[in-house]
């Protein structure tokens, strides 16, 4: 019904924000959208089980968004059959001072997926090229060679987050964690009336945040920092996924079939036995049914 290709970024050089829809140009029903979602999780769940067991490979799923644009509650969609002893998802808020005190990366690798698992970033280390770039006087409370005052660094100083970034991820690669990259692609239009929703909406009040409305006066400038993150950091080993997000079934789906797709051509394979252990079997099963 969808192809996640038609989503998939591997060489940014010629990538404009601009060119990719907030909504499927195709429409679907949403209980195919839904049917869809539930039938892609449970094959999720059942393919995060064998990763488990596998035990050599791991998954990585990031998550980077505007505000409202529903990364949570695609994040439970996704995972919702996946046994949570395999997976761990991070939610990263504002650095802490002990984070501070290092690199922008160090948070990060801490919370990267070990064998076997997968790991879910909400929020990232694409937040240092983003909300660090709309706002760069945060750069002075990092403790920085050369940093002293919020004037933005320059190009150069971004050109070289970028490379760190690169080089972060394909380390990752290397080492056996396969990574995808989920930016959900939302209109200001939706996310005003996602906005409003928490406001009329007192179950949805706690959701609400003063802050969120003014970052979105800074979304022209927030549209242009993905746009040079994605081009940037785009590749085969770590791609991006330009999600539509108006609509959060579709995202859900989307996102789901990517995530089916790629546990799928990784083929996890759960262990055989020797032959010798596997010959044990029949005298230890002999001996339990004696007790």
């Amino acid at each position: 019904m969808i192809d996640p290709h038609d989503f998939r970024i591997t060489a940014g050089s010629m990538f404009k924000l601009a060119d990719h829809p907030t909504q499927l140009v195709k429409t679907f029903t949403k209980d195919d959208l839904k049917d869809s979602v539930k039938q892609d999780a449970k094959q999720i769940g059942k393919l995060q089980d064998k990763l488990y067991a596998e035990n050599n490979r791991s998954l990585l799923l990031i998550f980077q968004a505007m505000d409202a644009a529903g990364k949570d509650s695609c994040i439970a969609r996704v995972l919702g059959d996946v046994n949570p002893q395999g997976c761990r998802v991070t939610s990263f808020k504002a650095p802490t001072t002990d984070e501070l005190a290092h690199d922008f990366l160090w948070r990060h690798a801490k919370a990267t997926p070990s064998t076997g698992m997968f790991g879910v970033h909400n929020r990232s280390h694409y937040e240092e090229v983003l909300v660090v770039k709309v706002h760069p006087e945060y750069l002075v409370g990092q403790h920085l060679p050369g940093i002293t005052s919020g004037n933005d660094p320059g190009k150069d100083f971004w050109e070289a987050r970028y490379a760190s970034i690169r080089n972060f991820e394909e380390h990752l690669s290397r080492q056996g964690t396969t990574i995808m990259k989920f930016y959900l692609h939302m209109g200001r239009e939706a996310q005003k009336e996602r906005f409003l929703e928490r406001i009329e909406d007192p179950e949805k009040n706690w959701k609400f945040s003063m802050g969120d409305v003014k970052e979105r006066g800074h979304w022209d400038e927030y549209m242009a920092a993905y746009e040079a993150a994605i081009c940037a950091t785009s590749a085969s080993h770590a791609p991006w996924y330009i999600v539509p997000a108006d609509d959060q079934w579709e995202t859900r789906a989307i996102i789901c079939r990517a995530v089916r797709e790629q546990l799928e051509a990784m083929d996890p394979q759960i262990p055989t036995m020797s032959d010798k252990a596997a010959a044990e079997l029949p005298e230890v099963a002999k001996a339990l049914n004696a007790e």
